[in-house]
């Protein structure tokens, strides 16, 4: 009976202690928190956050099929192609179709489709030239200091 006893006293001061632990924690919180409420316009200004999903988005349509390109300097980069070249770019990177299938679909054969690629990816690479971009074989990848 003595340890039951003994074991009852100890229960309960763990958890005195521990209301006693919530409670400080609880006052901590309160003095450092601030409710909603009270906050001005600007503070909750500097609060707030704007999603900006799909802000660099852009659709293109190729034979009725809507493709999603993102990046802003890739879109405007394949809107400034010609709108054959950009099929052609659109239905082999984007859509993933061989050449044959994308001449099937165009009317063309597929040595057309071949050489309107070629051609289409130079003007990209000097369209994106012209934004600023670098490409891999031109970046210096020295290790060294």
């Amino acid at each position: 009976m003595r340890i039951q006893n003994q074991f009852g006293a100890f229960c309960a001061k763990v958890l005195k202690n521990e209301a006693r632990n919530i409670c400080r924690e609880y006052a901590h919180l309160h003095d450092r928190e601030k409710s909603l409420d009270g906050l001005t316009a600007a503070e909750l200004e500097q609060t707030a956050t704007a999603d900006r999903y799909f802000e660099d988005e852009h659709i293109f349509e190729v034979l009725g099929i809507p493709v999603v390109v993102c990046g802003d300097t890739l879109a405007g980069a394949l809107a400034r192609l010609q709108e054959g070249k950009r099929a052609v770019i659109l239905l082999t990177y984007f859509l993933g179709m061989t050449d044959r299938e994308i001449g099937r679909r165009l009317n063309v054969t597929h040595q057309t489709i071949s050489k309107r690629r070629l051609t289409a990816l130079k003007e990209l690479r000097g369209y994106m030239t012209e934004e600023g971009t670098a490409w891999p074989d031109e970046q210096r990848t020295s290790r060294c200091p």
